[in-house]
């Protein structure tokens, strides 16, 4: 009942600060859309603003307590001792009291209704005015012409008149402004403010925040209708002409409104400058100071007690979080939270896996305390897993040292049929040495190997001559557009005759150039192809030396050295998937850290 009345009061208080800042410093203002949606901004920040609420925590020094020692090795370290007063039962006298939280819930509930059930009229009245009339579809409006005495309105796409009330000019004046609240939805901000107005109905300011909001519909229906209207002053004589009306749809948006000289005012006043934007800022630092006074939680936590572990003494403690087939998810995510928070140990709990019966049958656990090393606890099978959990041992000076425990023993891998539990440490250097290859024997009575020839290198430089200068190459003539055009044509056909006779005279030295190209790339092939012959002759030696060369190696060194050689292989894969894991759990840990 308090959270509730705790934020009627802050969104009450929302919607007075907003309706403040628009009547004090934007209602004079021509940002007609701007502060649409300022106002509309107001009413969603009224209803969540109170909801985000941020916790802060300060730490305080515990209250001094009385500490006994009970004695050594034993279960419970200290005993906390504690006043006892007497209880007093004096019986009192049964008085009548009146419960004013549900008092006042009533009275809202109340007005809650009487507004929904208004609401529910004004819905079934419009109904009635729509019920069985023709409608004229043009464009994206829907046009229906009544014989009700009532005042034209819209209500989304839908524009009601009657037009045996109104002139020609002042039909179309009055059309022009309602296509306006049609096109810009104007009719979700008249809801709006009529919901707002259910829930808020005991704030008086809920009310003149909504006139506000309908207020500035009608300006800017105003202002985009007189834009279209070329007679501007003959759309201000219809405001003027027609100012009261019999009766109106309360839920739509109607052209009578009783801010007749508002509307005018705002119609001829000039357009407010840029820099007056300001305002819509200003509201800012209102609502800055409003989550600083309102919606910062602070929670008051003691600070770990340093006097029950100063005990006669000092003892080492040992600390064990277990982790069983039943343990839950919930229990594992506190018992990283408990480790952090008391410890400052990071633990991440990943790949957990359950049977049918909800049981654990695998499970990783990372553990990291500072620089120190790092352990990993992975149990993987098809069956539920044996009791584990991490120890932290405290010792007398302070220091803690953390590691994993099992049924069997600490630290120590484990085997239960398919299941197998391992405990991989690391260091900050990586995981083991890779394995060292084979020693080959001695090579000191081996023959040199052969050396290989080299193999011949193109020449890099062709001495090649440069080519004639092209810019001395005749340009073609462009044909006509028009190959029907006979003179063009003729014309056409004269300067292709010149370009032919100049190419002729320029073809010669092209051809001479080329030739001269083919003359050195020539020579330069069969100096190549001779250094070929050659190295390929080289070649088959060496490949008759190099067959001796290992015909006496694997005489000498045997089928032995290549069995070492084929274990060693198999030891690198082995070495290759372990490094891959240990990077896959170092990447794990270094972003545990990081968050």
């Amino acid at each position: 009942m308090e959270a509730l009345f705790t934020f009627i009061a802050k969104s009450s208080g929302l919607l007075v600060l907003f309706y403040c800042a628009y009547y004090f410093l934007l209602r004079k203002e021509t940002f007609f859309n701007s502060s649409r949606w300022f106002l509309l901004a107001g009413l969603i920040t009224s209803v969540v603003l109170p909801f985000l609420v941020y916790t802060k925590i300060v730490w305080i020094e515990p209250a001094p307590v009385e500490v006994s020692v009970l004695h050594k090795n034993s279960n419970a370290v200290a005993n906390t001792v504690y006043n006892q007063f007497p209880v007093s039962h004096a019986v009192e006298n049964e008085t009548f009291d009146i419960n004013w939280n549900y008092l006042l819930l009533t009275i809202y509930i109340i007005g809650f209704l009487a507004l929904i059930i208004k609401f529910a009229i004004d819905f079934y009245s419009l109904n009635t005015v729509l019920k069985g009339k023709k409608v004229q579809q043009q464009a994206d409006f829907k046009f229906v012409d009544i014989n009700e005495n009532i005042a034209p309105f819209s209500y989304f796409d839908y524009i009601v008149y009657n037009s045996s009330m109104f002139t020609p000019s002042e039909l179309e004046n009055i059309i022009e402004h309602e296509k306006v609240h049609s096109d810009q939805n104007h009719t979700i901000d008249v809801l709006i403010s009529r919901v707002f107005c259910v829930l808020f109905w005991f704030n008086p300011i809920i009310w003149l925040y909504k006139k506000a909001i309908l207020q500035n519909l009608e300006f800017i229906a105003d202002s985009e209708a007189a834009k279209k209207i070329s007679d501007k002053k003959a759309y201000q004589y219809t405001l003027l002409k027609i100012t009261t009306h019999e009766s109106c749809v309360a839920i739509t948006n109607h052209f009578y409104q009783s801010l007749i000289k508002k509307r005018i005012v705002m119609l001829n006043k000039n357009q407010s400058k840029k820099r007056n934007y300001w305002k819509y800022y200003a509201i800012i630092p209102a609502l800055v100071a409003f989550v600083l006074l309102f919606q910062i939680n602070t929670i008051a936590q003691e600070k770990e007690r340093k006097d029950l572990k100063e005990v006669a003494e000092k003892e080492d403690s040992v600390y064990v979080f277990k982790i069983q087939k039943n343990t839950t998810d919930q229990q594992l995510k506190e018992m990283a939270e408990k480790l952090k928070q008391k410890h400052n140990i990071d633990v991440v709990v990943s790949d957990v896996k359950r049977n049918t019966k909800n049981e654990l049958i695998a499970i990783r656990v990372d553990i990291q305390k500072g620089t120190s090393e790092s352990q990993i606890l992975q149990i993987e099978g098809d069956k539920a897993i044996k009791n584990c959990g991490i120890a932290v041992n405290i010792d007398s000076k302070g220091s803690k040292k953390v590691g994993i425990i099992t049924d069997d023993a600490i630290d120590e891998s484990m085997t239960d049929g398919k299941r197998i539990a391992e405990v991989r440490e690391y260091n900050g250097q990586g995981m083991v040495a890779p394995p060292v290859p084979p020693t080959p024997p001695s090579t000191a009575s081996l023959p040199p190997a052969p050396i290989a020839p080299a193999a011949p290198v193109l020449p890099k430089e062709l001495n090649i001559p440069p080519p004639p200068n092209m810019s001395k190459m005749p340009v073609p003539p462009v044909p006509p557009k028009n190959p029907e055009d006979k003179v063009a044509m003729k014309n056409f056909e004269k300067k292709m005759q010149e370009f032919d006779k100049k190419m002729s005279a320029f073809e010669p030295q092209m051809a001479a150039y080329q030739k001269q190209v083919e003359e050195i790339m020539a020579k330069r092939e069969l100096g190549y192809d001779k250094e070929m012959e050659k190295f390929e002759v080289a070649m088959g030696k060496f490949e008759v030396e190099m067959g001796k060369y290992n015909a006496i190696i694997e005489k000498q060194f045997g089928a032995e050295f290549e069995k070492k050689i084929q274990q060693f292989e198999k030891d690198m894969q082995v070495y290759e998937k372990n490094m891959k894991e240990h990077q896959k759990d170092f990447k794990t840990i270094e972003k545990n850290k990081k968050s």
